[in-house]
């Protein structure tokens, strides 16, 4: 089938399978469809669109059929982003088993444990949270203290966590563990994958000054894992964590404007003479949407490039730290869009004081898959190679 044959299919596939009230942007992240057994569908047609793009293997387009997946070739993935965006078309499913999990078990998990745990990703069965940072080990991830215990026919694991985002709404969680005490810290930690379910684990909420709480502790008391949830070797876990952490850093860079500054700025100011009246602001939103294009094109080229095969390596540190600039200089130029209404806290108005919270909310996008001040570290010893001070 020639690309343009492809391209023609997916476009009558999105218009008999993408329900009308999917092709609107999202009003913010909380809408998204995370998936998961207790995830509560905001409507039928969300609930519709995850099953028929889950089906087709849309949800993972590039993924193996073998595990779910819908075995598209990069040009084939790109078409379908292409015609999804053409009729903004939300994603079906979002997860941090789509963007970590899956690309880190489709490299290191055995067979069985890609056939038993990544259809569930790319249905959205499964929910999953990232078990890495604990109180004394966040930049410094290798000196973590959760251990695992080899019990013979089971790991048995106690410790704790912290900043485990969604642990609270998640079912399953990917954690690093020391199973060799003695070691060398980045030489004795595991990856193994369990059940949030399982007698001994425990969750506490961390309110944040945006008044959200999308973060957690977590407590492992005598959690009982079986063996077969180990993945790749035991002792060499960080190799997989730092596989991870590339594709975390990609994500979190990447994060998408669902609706362009300008836009946003026409419907909330109005125009005198079709553009903004405050040149000032009309200068820096323009600044920020050019910025914003460059961005998105070399992220386009680092994953295309990652689907050829190669590593992102250390470069996904610069795309985690420009994409959190950018993140966190959007949400700026909304405060300056909505003028003091930005800053009301509660009330329907806005929404319950959405763009002062969500402004607050950036300032953890500096921290969290690695501080920015780490990330610019990585870039000038690993990319730029300059020498230490």
């Amino acid at each position: 089938m020639s690309l343009d044959e492809f391209r023609a299919e997916v476009r009558d596939w999105l218009e008999v399978n993408c329900p009308a009230s999917m092709r609107t942007p999202m009003a913010s992240f909380d809408e998204a469809c995370w998936g998961g057994r207790h995830f509560e569908f905001a409507s039928d047609d969300q609930r519709l669109w995850l099953e028929r793009a889950g089906e087709k293997g849309y949800t993972v387009p590039t993924w193996p059929k073998e595990y779910g997946g819908g075995g598209l070739s990069k040009d084939e993935a790109k078409i379908l982003a292409e015609e999804m965006k053409r009729i903004n078309a939300r994603p079906p499913l979002v997860s941090f088993g789509i963007w970590m999990l899956g690309p880190a078990l489709l490299k290191f998990g055995s067979h069985e444990q890609k056939l038993e745990h990544i259809p569930k990703i790319a249905r959205g069965d499964i929910r999953w949270c990232q078990g890495y940072s604990e109180p004394g080990a966040g930049s410094d991830l290798a000196s973590l203290r959760t251990k695992a215990e080899d019990k013979g026919d089971h790991w048995l694991v106690n410790g704790q966590k912290v900043w485990t985002s969604y642990a609270d709404k998640s079912d399953w969680i990917f954690c690093l563990v020391r199973t060799e005490p003695d070691a060398p810290k980045h030489e004795g930690i595991s990856f193994l994958l369990f059940d949030m379910e399982s007698a001994g684990v425990s969750t506490k909420p961390i309110k944040l000054i945006s008044g959200y709480s999308p973060f957690c502790e977590t407590f492992f008391d005598d959690v009982t894992v079986p063996k077969g949830q180990l993945v790749g070797e035991r002792g060499k876990g960080w190799t997989i964590a730092k596989y991870l952490l590339t594709h975390e850093r990609k994500m979190i860079g990447d994060i998408g404007a669902p609706t362009p500054l300008s836009q946003l700025a026409r419907e909330k100011l109005g125009t005198e003479g079709g553009q903004l009246e405050d040149a000032m602001l009309r200068s820096e939103i323009a600044r920020h949407e050019i910025d914003a294009a460059a961005f998105m094109f070399t992220v386009q080229r680092a994953t295309d490039e990652a689907k050829a095969g190669a590593s992102l390596g250390a470069f996904s540190s610069a795309l985690k730290y420009v994409g959190t600039e950018l993140n966190k200089d959007r949400h700026e130029k909304l405060l300056k869009i909505h003028g003091s209404e930005a800053f009301e806290w509660e009330g329907q108005f806005s929404r319950d004081g959405a763009v002062a919270k969500d402004w607050l909310r950036t300032k953890a996008n500096s921290i969290e898959g690695g501080t920015s001040e780490v990330q610019l570290n990585i870039i000038s010893k690993r990319i730029l190679e300059l020498p230490d001070r």
